[in-house]
């Protein structure tokens, strides 16, 4: 088994995929960590175990938390409808904080087995706008994390790792492919239904299906209908 440990936040979705197999990639012993905190749905957790799974990762932890106490998001309260056509500024699918909490709670583990490492698939160029996906947020973060961890103040701080972060989509879903992963097993899809079809019509679905055009590749995608 691999000495350097790295915590890789794993949504089940294609980004979060990719990051896991960079982090294989590079030798981290891999522990997976999934949040279940009231999204619209649960398909994406369910391709995150078997992600988890394909990708042999060490131990994949699901922490249960109440976002729908912040419902002001599109995620956690089915009241407000997904966005359909492309939204300008702050989307109403931003959950205020999210990354912060996913982080925090990273950062926990991340101490208590001794990880190098926290992976996040964040990404600045191919996004809706989300601003806990920016590089300025990553790096105030880092900051942070130095101060606030035993690990960063005895001088051996967690690093933050957001591989994805500069990479368009395609480049993404190319670099993905190179890797081997399966993108049909995961689940983009702001709003899959209980067996993981896609809606096809969300921000996500378009960015997505947008990047296997550019890529020049199939999109393997379970669509609910023709999008």
């Amino acid at each position: 088994m691999s000495a350097k440990k790295a915590i890789v936040l794993l949504s089940g979705g294609l980004d979060s995929t990719t990051v896991l197999a960079i982090a294989r990639q590079q030798g981290y012993a891999c522990y997976a960590l999934s949040f279940r905190y009231g999204q619209r749905h649960s398909a994406e957790l369910d391709a995150a175990c078997k992600i988890g799974q394909t990708m042999q990762v060490i131990q994949h932890r699901i922490f249960d938390l109440d976002l729908t106490l912040f419902d002001s998001s599109a995620l956690t309260n089915c009241r407000i409808q997904v966005p359909l056509v492309e939204s300008t500024g702050i989307p109403v699918t931003y959950v205020p904080a999210r990354n912060t909490i996913f982080l925090s709670i990273a950062l926990g583990w991340a101490e208590v087995i001794a990880a190098e490492a926290v992976f996040i698939g964040v990404n600045a160029v191919d996004y809706s706008g989300y601003p806990d996906c920016r590089p300025e947020f990553i790096n105030a973060y880092q900051a942070m994390a130095d101060l606030a961890t035993q690990q960063g103040v005895e001088g051996h701080g967690i690093a933050l790792k957001t591989p994805l972060i500069d990479a368009t989509k395609a480049d993404i879903i190319r670099l993905g492919a190179e890797l081997g992963i399966d993108y049909a097993q995961t689940i983009s899809c702001y709003q899959a239904d209980a067996s993981g079809l896609a809606c096809g019509q969300c921000d996500s679905c378009r960015l997505r299906a947008a990047g296997f055009k550019q890529a020049g590749l199939k999109d393997p995608t379970l669509y609910r209908s023709a999008s």
